[in-house]
């Protein structure tokens, strides 16, 4: 009997029964089936979450609670409306602005796993270069629709550090691709420390950047950091 209940949960791919159902306590069948669907339900979710989070490539960021203090919102906008990513739901994009090190990436990657772990979204997190780069090589390869194809399963694309290093043509261009394939279909988070005026210095062409731009605002909310660097501060209470 034990051999005939486990094939049976593997052709149904009850994983976690076909292991476990012998361990289940109850004082009732009822409840027995209760607690053997509760973990079966409960180990797929954790296993769907894993399944998001590695490709996801988020950086590391410490466990400390995001501060708020220094973070600028529209009265649109709350904190409730960014970390459950109600703005996902009308293809809405995010702009964080802000100097180096004032939590742009830590917030970003903070409304990413959330998406993931509380509402399994499909989120990708790349920096700016790291994406040409990979949009350049995929280019180079013949696998250029192959990467797009990825990104258009996503709900969530994050993009981080726009302005920190200038783009080639062919570079500027395919990421001008993304954001046009993203454009009112799925949401992309932006972090940059240039002012849109400034974003030419990135995209080397005025009328690609004002494209960019154009894409990008449409349906956007921007944020602006204050403050001085997270890091630079701690670095100076260690001392």
């Amino acid at each position: 009997m034990n051999t005939q209940i486990q094939e049976y949960a593997k052709r149904l791919k009850l994983s976690w029964i076909r292991e476990n159902y012998h361990e289940i306590k109850a004082t009732s069948n009822e409840e027995y089936l209760l607690q053997l669907f509760e973990n079966e339900i409960q180990q797929r979710e954790e296993r769907k979450v894993n399944l998001l989070l590695k490709p996801a490539t988020f950086p590391k960021v410490g466990g400390n609670p995001f501060d708020w203090k220094d973070i600028i919102l529209n009265q649109e906008l709350d904190k409730e409306y960014l970390l459950t990513g109600r703005f996902m739901e009308q293809q809405e994009n995010l702009i964080f602005y802000g100097g180096v090190g004032t939590g742009k990436t830590y917030l970003s990657t903070l409304i990413g796993l959330n998406a993931i772990q509380k509402y399994g979204k499909s989120v990708k997190f790349y920096t700016v270069a790291s994406l040409v780069n990979r949009l350049l090589d995929a280019n180079e390869k013949g696998t250029l629709n192959r990467l797009f194809k990825q990104i258009e399963k996503l709900d969530l694309l994050i993009l981080d550090e726009l302005g920190y290093i200038p783009l080639h043509k062919q570079g500027a261009e395919l990421l001008f691709q993304v954001i046009s394939m993203c454009y009112e279909a799925k949401s992309i988070i932006i972090t940059t420390n240039l002012q849109f005026g400034q974003w030419n210095h990135v995209f080397g062409d005025p009328i690609l950047t004002e494209a960019v731009i154009d894409r990008l605002i449409h349906h956007s909310h921007l944020i602006v950091f204050n403050g001085e660097s997270h890091r630079y501060k701690e670095s100076i209470i260690q001392r």
